[in-house]
C-alpha cells in the first residue's frame, strides 16, 4: 500500500504469542503490516528493532505466552507494549525514565562494547522517545505478569516545523 495517509483516529492491534522463538519474527511481520497499512512507515525500522528486543526478552524470561499490543495515540505517537507472565520488571523499567536516562544509557553502552547479549533494554532506552513498565496483578481474568512498553513519534520535517 503506497502513499497511504497516516491515520488520525486511534487504533489498537493485539497479537497473542506462544512462548516460541519464532514469536519475535512473527511480531516484526505483524508490526510492519500494521504500520504500512496506517501510513506510519517512517517508524517501522525502529519499531521493529525495539519490538523484537522486547518480544525476545518475553520469550527468554517467562515460561508462558506473551501478547503484543500496537497502539496509535494522539499526535501520531505509536505505543508498542509486550505483556508476559514473568512478574519481575527489569531495571530500569521498574521506574519512570529520568531526564538524564539517555546519557546514562549511552554511558552504559560505551562501557559494554564487547557484550554479546543483555543489551535489548539498553537499545530500547536509547532509541525510544519514552518507555516504561508496570506489574500486572491477578484480576478477574487471571492476568498477571508485567507489561513493558515504548513509544515512538515521527520526526517533523523542516517544512512542517517552518509552517
Amino acid at each position: 500500500m503506497a502513499n497511504v495517509p497516516p491515520s488520525s483516529d486511534p487504533w489498537t492491534y493485539s497479537l497473542r504469542l506462544p512462548n516460541d522463538p519464532r514469536a519475535a519474527r512473527i511480531s516484526r511481520v505483524t508490526l510492519r503490516a500494521v504500520l504500512s497499512s496506517h501510513g506510519m512507515t517512517e517508524l517501522t525500522d525502529t519499531a521493529e528493532l525495539l519490538t523484537c528486543e522486547l518480544v525476545t526478552n518475553a520469550v527468554r524470561h517467562s515460561d508462558g505466552p506473551a501478547q503484543l499490543r500496537i497502539r496509535h495515540l494522539r499526535e501520531s505517537r505509536l505505543r508498542v507494549s509486550i505483556w508476559d507472565t514473568n512478574p519481575t520488571i527489569p531495571a530500569p523499567f521498574d521506574a519512570p525514565p529520568s531526564p538524564l536516562d539517555r546519557f546514562t544509557a549511552l554511558t552504559e553502552a560505551a562501557a559494554s562494547l564487547d557484550a554479546t547479549s543483555g543489551r535489548g533494554l539498553l537499545i530500547v532506552r536509547l532509541c525510544a522517545d519514552n518507555w516504561g513498565g508496570y506489574p500486572l496483578a491477578d484480576d478477574l481474568f487471571g492476568i498477571s505478569g508485567k507489561l513493558l512498553w515504548f513509544e515512538l513519534t515521527p520526526q517533523q520535517s523542516t517544512y512542517e516545523i517552518a509552517a
